[in-house]
C-alpha cells in the first residue's frame, strides 16, 4: 500500500504556496516515555528482544 504522505508530496511538490519540511530523528523531541517506547519497537524490529 502507498503511503499517503509520499503521494502527497509527489502530486503537491512544485504548487505555489506548498512546502515541504523534512526532519532528522535528532530534529524531533519526545516525552522520555515515548522515547523509551519507540527504542523498544526499533530494537525488536532488529531481533533484539523486548523489554530492558
Amino acid at each position: 500500500q502507498k503511503s499517503g504522505l509520499v503521494e502527497a508530496t509527489r502530486i503537491l511538490k512544485g504548487i505555489e504556496g506548498i512546502a515541504f519540511i523534512y526532519f532528522k530523528e535528532s530534529d524531533v523531541v519526545r516525552h522520555p516515555l515515548v522515547a523509551r517506547i519507540i527504542k523498544a519497537y526499533e530494537e525488536a524490529e532488529r531481533g533484539g528482544g523486548a523489554g530492558p
